[in-house]
């Protein structure tokens, strides 16, 4: 495995939002991200999932309550909460999440 400038990665990817692989640690994908301060629809997952903010800061709505994620911060988002990416969100993000159906 190589080093990845998750930045520069993020910064590279065709569109905003839409997420990249960066590698598999047994069940768990490790995914990178452009945030363009557009929001996104409200979601919820049947796993948890830590949404980490590289660079930049992002604003989430989770179970009615805002939160505000910024560089070097770490938010986990716990199996079933529904939560919506709010106005404003920018930089880099790292998502660490469960693969459903990891062999």
């Amino acid at each position: 495995m190589t080093v990845v400038d998750t930045r520069s990665t993020a910064t590279e990817l065709p569109c905003a939002w839409s997420s990249l692989v960066l590698g598999q640690v047994g069940s768990t994908e490790v995914k990178v991200l452009r945030m363009d301060g557009s929001p996104l629809e409200a979601e919820s997952h049947d796993t948890a999932e830590a949404l980490l903010v590289m660079d930049g800061v992002l604003h989430l709505m989770v179970d009615g309550i805002e939160v505000e994620v910024c560089a070097g911060e770490m938010y986990i988002i716990e199996e079933g909460v529904e939560h919506a990416v709010r106005p404003g969100s920018h930089g880099t993000l790292v998502i660490i999440e469960h693969i459903a159906n990891a062999s």
